[in-house]
């Protein structure tokens, strides 16, 4: 199988990469910028290639997607790009908050813009329970920044999509996971949950025959999980996708 998995020069990613390519199946890494592509490269030598966009950025994303395209079509893409909750309220280049701009806006476009493949996986949080459904300031420039709260609501968000995605393209299997707070560069040293089995679920969505007609589910080590009674409501699933395509300027197309 072939398998695009994004944010994966180091952390979840990489290991879901090298998880995947000692499957036997073939992977095509992505890192926000040259250095990073080399790392990955080092780390995974026998990925099929390196595609590199910075998804703070809109313009950068739509490259990602473009260079994706051009190395596929896939049979499963992992949303596994994000940023953590440790960081000040910053604007991108777009003049959107950067926790919302990578984590959900990317999240969004590159499923938009993407052929669309046979599987899609969310990385989501259990952080996401904490999540605030409302878009109306989900920007904060009118709230005091509170970085926990953004990566709550932007992992609210990211199982939303997957929900919503699963609802409009039937031919797709869309699920979101919920990796554990494992020891990476987010998660920090001193994180609890084991590293390897944070990546597993995301290989087993993306390749296994048992999974291949599950969709619109949210799983924690296999395993389904319960989710914030947001991810399965409609009406805010379509307000998300609505507010996506204005800021992103692209909508999300019927299955097809």
């Amino acid at each position: 199988m072939k398998i695009f998995v994004t944010g994966s020069s180091d952390g979840l990613g990489l290991l879901a990469g090298q998880q995947l390519v000692e499957q036997g199946h073939s992977v095509t890494l992505h890192a926000r910028n040259a250095a990073r592509a080399e790392d990955a490269r080092r780390a995974l030598p026998a990925a099929q290639d390196v595609v590199t966009g910075d998804l703070a950025s809109i313009a950068e994303t739509r490259e990602v997607a473009s260079a994706a395209n051009a190395l596929g079509p896939y049979d499963a893409v992992i949303h596994n790009a994000g940023v953590g909750y440790r960081e000040g309220r910053r604007e991108t280049v777009d003049g959107l908050e950067h926790v919302f701009a990578i984590n959900v806006l990317a999240v969004y476009l590159l499923t938009a813009l993407i052929a669309q493949p046979k599987r899609l996986i969310y990385l989501s949080s259990g952080m996401h329970r904490g999540g605030d459904p409302n878009l109306t300031d989900a920007q904060w420039t009118a709230r005091r920044w509170n970085g926990s709260q953004a990566y709550s609501d932007s992992k609210l968000y990211d199982a939303v999509l997957a929900y919503a995605v699963a609802r409009k393209w039937a031919g797709v299997c869309s699920n979101a996971v919920e990796p554990g707070w494992v020891p990476t560069k987010m998660g920090g040293a001193s994180a609890p949950d084991d590293l390897q089995q944070g990546a597993e679920t995301q290989v087993w969505l993306a390749t296994s025959d048992q999974a291949a007609s599950i969709t619109g589910q949210y799983f924690y080590h296999k395993q389904p999980r319960e989710v914030h009674p947001a991810v399965r409501s409609t009406e805010f699933g379509d307000a998300l996708l609505a507010y996506c395509a204005r800021l992103s300027g692209t909508e999300l197309s019927a299955a097809r």
